[in-house]
């Protein structure tokens, strides 16, 4: 098996907007892979199309190599996804509702993985509660464990912190490292890009329907980004000349000077000295992917 997810020049039109482009993407078996991109740029519609939920006007899709839609029933089973609407069932219980996912995909005598997953996302006190009655952090719980339920090798998952308490997303991500570690494959969609930067080994960035940035996400943040120096002044003191040209950012007597190396920050303050320029304060900035997916989503592509 040479791919957990395989998508081969996957097109999707809904009207006059061009949903998908011409997506070509692989993740390999047990990757925590990061899908990121603006609203519209056309995520939730590649996972509904992975998912089986959206026909696609062209390509392939298959997960552990099963076609998604040749081969619908095995290509599902593989796989677990959390949507980012909240979708549930107003009568049963959060235990009735994981019994229930379970016969879906045939699952019998579950209650042990059931039991594991309430602890695991911190649900057990409510396992009888009404879906009716959950907050809309314990709904979105709900729905990592309905993903979670058949143990796929694969979870796709849409926003799933979006509206979670800060406790939750702490436990919610050691529990989907620990199945990361165990070898599922996990993909993630997120906007807050400092999980994705933390979690993901590889990301794709869309924009309009198309791939415009792919590769490790350490790569990413070494081409797009970079190291900032903050630096703020004594009164009356002036940034040196040869300094300039670093100059990224610059209000109320603080600088924001772009370096490309830790290694520069010594020549900077080599300059400073040889000017007699006194520091009152000083920061030295990693590269951030905020930054890049920034400077990827405005460039022209």
């Amino acid at each position: 098996m040479n791919s957990a997810i395989r998508i081969e020049g996957v097109t999707k039109r809904f009207g006059s907007v061009q949903a998908l482009d011409g997506i070509d993407l692989e993740v390999a078996p047990g990757e925590f892979f990061g899908l990121l991109g603006p609203n519209g740029a056309g995520k939730t519609t590649l996972i509904s199309a992975l998912a089986g939920l959206v026909r696609p006007d062209a390509g392939r899709l298959s997960v552990m190599d099963h076609d998604v839609v040749s081969d619908y029933r095995a290509a599902r089973r593989q796989l677990g996804v959390v949507p980012q609407e909240l979708v549930f069932d107003p009568f049963f219980s959060v235990r009735e509702t994981l019994r229930i996912q379970s016969g879906y995909f045939g699952i019998r005598d579950n209650a042990a993985w059931i039991d594991e997953i309430l602890a695991n996302l911190d649900l057990t006190a409510k396992a009888d509660t009404n879906m009716r009655q959950l907050s809309g952090g314990m709904k979105r719980r709900v729905l990592v464990a309905q993903a979670l339920v058949h143990r796929p090798p694969v979870i796709v998952l849409d926003e799933p912190t979006a509206g979670v308490d800060v406790e939750l997303r702490q436990g919610l991500w050691a529990f989907i490292r620990r199945l990361n570690r165990e070898g599922h494959t996990i993909v993630l969609t997120t906007h807050y890009l400092e999980e994705a930067e933390s979690l993901c080994g590889r990301i794709a960035m869309l924009k309009q329907g198309r791939i415009v940035a792919l590769d490790t996400t350490s790569n990413l943040l070494r081409r797009f980004s970079g190291h900032t120096l903050r630096l703020r002044l004594a009164p009356g003191a002036v940034l040196p000349e040869r300094l300039r040209p670093r100059l990224s950012a610059e209000s109320g007597g603080e600088h924001v000077l772009a370096l490309e190396r830790c290694e520069d920050v010594e020549p900077v303050l080599a300059s400073l000295r040889e000017t007699g320029c006194s520091i009152q304060d000083i920061e030295v900035g990693k590269p951030d992917l905020e930054e890049v997916f920034v400077r990827v989503m405005n460039s022209r592509q």
